[in-house]
């Protein structure tokens, strides 16, 4: 009986080999296939070739500053730091997932005294005993229906939606310090404005102070000129404080206190980077977001899976051997031997329903994780296309806001020399240099708005204007 054991063994072995092709794998639905090109894309005439996007895509900005914040942006950005621990979970879970299917092996020594003065055996027998033991065990449970690969794989694909993560965080952090830094390059260059605005305000009230003085202006006059001086002396003011808080989100973006960064003020815009008049719509597939949505996909696709191989049995198989006596020395001795080899088959018979429960659960998941995939992939489409048209009428929207700013800087020296000779009123003055502040302030807030859009379509496009 006992030399019939062996081949029994190998045949069981054999049996599960050949039944581990049987899986449980459900293939999840295959990706969204957007247009061929954006609609937005199709009639804009832009500049006839635009730059190459580096690796470094907001170095296509030419700011040294900006790239200086963001090497620091990736080092100090608590945000990414969350996002590199959670990849660390991710990984170890999908370690922890291929170890399972493999053998399991332990070993352990254990000593012990007892009093047997109450044993009922021989006078020998009775009294303090040592018994001493080594042992190792090894079990294996053989993935015959694929619960354990389809684990595996769900893992893996968790990983790799976590990795996706990451890199749309960083993206997203890298975007957005981009802008909050023009933004505030917006707010230098309007502060600029105003401090050019004021000191000719300064100089408009001497000289409607010194026409009041001479008899030839009125007294309305004087105070609409300190009117028009100290609005754009509170506007200046307001533009500080905004410039302030600007400063203090970049600082929190760094991973700084607020008041431990400090940024020069320099009143230069640096101008939008050009946008090829085309861009394939397949530039959505380097887009990381999307790629975690995808990855999640299988993820719950892989659950389903796990679920189903719940309604087979288990197969473990496990050997130990070891040794057993009263005394170390002769303890590793052949009379002190013990082993045992088996296999054990675990089969649910009532579970109430728990199985077929989990099974409508992952399903129900995997549905989800779906729709959230091709709504992301729709709201990406959405973005770019927005983007895209904001670049295209903003760029448009700047050629004629300079012509305005040009018409209204000659409307105030006309009307400056006009109000000297008197054939004017001060109204009229005050008329046209708020028209000219208006006319400039409005242009730097297109231009501020020019760079959000294309930084904002970088970003939509993962930082790239061709595939690749």
């Amino acid at each position: 009986m006992t030399s019939r054991l062996p081949s029994m063994a190998c045949a069981v072995i054999v049996a599960c080999l050949l039944a581990a092709c049987a899986t449980t794998h459900v293939e999840p639905p295959g990706p969204v296939a957007p247009e061929a090109q954006y609609k937005e894309a199709g009639a804009w005439q832009h500049a006839p070739a635009a730059p190459p996007v580096p690796e470094q895509w907001w170095t296509l900005f030419g700011d040294p500053v900006l790239d200086d914040l963001q090497r620091r942006l990736v080092i100090g950005n608590e945000t990414l730091k969350s996002s590199v621990a959670a990849v660390s979970s991710a990984r170890a879970a999908y370690e922890a997932s291929r170890s399972a299917m493999y053998p399991s092996l332990s070993a352990g020594l254990s000593a012990t005294r007892a009093d047997n003065a109450g044993s009922t055996g021989a006078p020998a027998a009775r009294g303090p005993g040592n018994t001493l033991s080594l042992s190792a065990t090894a079990s294996w449970e053989v993935d015959l229906w694929g619960r354990l690969s389809e684990a595996s794989r769900g893992a893996q694909a968790s990983l790799q939606a976590s990795e996706a993560d990451l890199a749309a965080a960083r993206l997203s952090a890298q975007a957005l310090l981009a802008q909050t830094y023009f933004s505030l390059r917006t707010a230098d260059t309007q502060l600029a404005l105003l401090e050019r605005s004021v000191t000719l305000y300064q100089r408009s009230l001497q000289l409607t102070q010194d026409r009041y003085d001479d008899g030839v202006a009125a007294r309305t006059d004087v105070l609409q000129a300190q009117t028009q001086l100290q609005s754009a002396q509170a506007q200046a003011a307001d533009l500080e404080a905004g410039r302030a808080q600007l400063e203090h989100a970049m600082a929190v973006l760094l991973g700084v206190p607020p008041s431990s960064l400090g940024i020069e003020r320099n009143a230069t815009l640096p101008p939008a980077p050009g946008v090829p008049d085309m861009l394939p719509s397949t530039l959505l597939e380097r887009r990381p977001d999307i790629a975690a949505a995808q990855r999640r996909v299988a993820a719950a696709y892989a659950q389903i899976g796990v679920a189903d191989a719940a309604w087979f049995p288990d197969l473990v198989l496990s050997a130990s051997g070891g040794y057993k006596g009263s005394s170390l020395a002769r303890l590793v001795s052949a009379p002190n031997l013990l082993w045992s080899l088996g296999a054990s088959v675990t089969e649910a018979i009532l579970d109430s329903g728990q199985r077929r429960l989990a099974s409508t659960q992952a399903r129900a998941s995997a549905d989800q994780a779906t729709a959230a995939y091709r709504q992301t992939v729709l709201t990406a489409l959405q973005e770019v296309e927005d983007n895209l048209v904001l670049a295209r009428q903003l760029e448009r929207e700047a050629q004629f806001q300079g012509n305005a700013l040009q018409a209204a800087q000659r409307n105030l020296e006309i009307t400056l020399d006009q109000y000297r000779t008197g054939t004017v009123s001060y109204l009229n003055v005050v008329t046209a240099q708020t028209s000219a502040l208006t006319t400039e302030s409005n242009l730097l807030s297109i231009r501020n708005r020019q760079l959000a859009a294309v930084n904002q379509l970088l970003k939509n496009i993962a930082g790239r204007w061709a595939p690749g």
